[in-house]
């Protein structure tokens, strides 16, 4: 693997998953991301096991996904000690990278002046739940909220015959999304800091990527003044080739066959159907149009006499976009996903294997190099020593309890 962000130290002051999640794709990347924690509390998701969310001895994944490959350093930043520390290792970074809001980060000293007073090249990257600025700029946030919910996804998703909207589709579902964002952002700020010298300040939130996830609804919505964007319904579908069927065996096959006057005669012939093909009611996409209920009809009809077995089989050689609706297990063994790896394989800090999805690019086309995430504090002597402190000084500023 190439480790594009070799040399690059980050220096990351943030918890749970958005956020976490960027210095994660760096660190996947080359970068050295030292992830500090208080000593005695660490990360809340660490506390996920205790909580019983997780069962004991089961890898913790909802920490090992955001935080895969950094170091943890352990450091009480409300102590003089403690943020002397964090300064001096503020000093040897390119990147700092931090979810706390705007408040705390005034109260601890951490604000872009205290940082750049050290290090004026350092890139000062936030994110927050919506915005940095305006009367909201110190509420916290989840994506379940601040993404989902208030970017108008959750509505927009929900079938009309639903009581309540539909949740996300799994956890930390817009925090992954907007921490890949957040890495593509800190590579450019990189890249313009070699450039021209000057380090920026990065911005993002779940809001602003909750907003850009539904760009296209948001625009259509307002340029034709509609309160809700038209909903795509399996039984009316405009295009009956756009569109999701059940097999015999409750599987479901999705289609994206928007040229349909190029794909229904294979279609209609992989399914055993080949009268449909000149059918006078499906001769052209004009027609199927008008006649969509009946299209819908046949292929519901034609697609539920077969299992999935059987329509993969027939469908080995069919021109056009389709493929199973598989559930999240079933993508860990998908040949697509093996043959390119995408996911790897890892063994956490207490011997238990699990699997992690990788950052979704790849560089000379070599699958990344993952590893675990640390343990509370399990590098603050190796990392404070690297910066000059003699074990004599490490004892004594544990003894204070300023570090782990």
């Amino acid at each position: 693997m190439v480790n594009v962000m070799d040399g690059i130290r980050v220096v990351e002051v943030a918890a749970w998953t958005y956020v976490p999640v960027a210095g994660a794709i760096l660190a996947e990347w080359g970068a050295d991301v030292l992830k500090i924690e208080h000593p005695e509390s660490g990360d809340p998701q660490r506390g996920l096991v205790t909580s019983g969310l997780i069962p004991e001895g089961a890898v913790n994944h909802m920490f090992e996904l955001p935080n895969r490959g950094k170091r943890s350093v352990a450091l009480d930043l409300k102590s003089k000690d403690g943020h002397d520390l964090l300064m001096k290792l503020i000093a040897t970074a390119d990147v700092f990278l931090t979810n706390f809001r705007p408040e705390a980060r005034k109260k601890l000293g951490l604000d872009v002046d205290d940082l750049r007073a050290v290090n004026d090249k350092i890139i000062y990257v936030r994110g927050s739940s919506v915005g940095q600025r305006g009367d909201e700029a110190n509420r916290g946030g989840y994506d379940m909220t601040s993404f989902w919910s208030r970017s108008g996804a959750a509505d927009n998703v929900t079938p009309d015959s639903s009581s309540h909207p539909l949740t996300m589709p799994g956890p930390a579902f817009g925090d992954s999304i907007g921490g890949l964002t957040i890495a593509g952002a800190i590579s450019t700020a990189l890249l313009h800091r070699e450039r021209t010298g000057e380090a920026l300040t990065v911005d993002s939130s779940l809001l602003a990527m909750g907003a850009w996830s539904m760009g296209a609804t948001i625009a259509g919505a307002h340029a034709f003044a509609m309160d809700r964007y038209p909903k795509t319904v399996q039984s009316n579908a405009a295009n009956p080739l756009v569109n999701i069927y059940k097999t015999a065996d409750d599987r479901f096959i999705s289609l994206v066959m928007l040229e349909s006057d190029r794909y229904w005669p294979g279609l209609v012939t992989a399914l055993g159907i080949p009268e449909a093909v000149n059918d006078p009611r499906f001769v052209s996409h004009a027609t199927r149009s008008e006649h969509r209920l009946d299209v819908i009809k046949v292929l519901d009809d034609a697609f539920g006499n077969r299992t999935l077995a059987e329509i993969k089989e027939a469908f080995a050689d069919v021109d056009g976009s389709w493929c199973v609706v598989q559930t999240p297990r079933e993508v860990v063994s998908d040949p697509q996903v093996v043959a390119n790896g995408y996911i790897a394989d890892l063994t956490d800090a207490n011997s238990v294997d699990f699997k992690l999805v990788s950052a979704p690019v790849q560089f000379n086309e070599t699958p990344s190099e993952l590893s675990r995430a640390p343990m509370h504090g399990e590098h603050t002597d190796a990392v404070l020593e690297e910066i000059g402190l003699t074990m004599d000084e490490i004892i004594e500023y544990k003894i204070n309890g300023a570090v782990l």
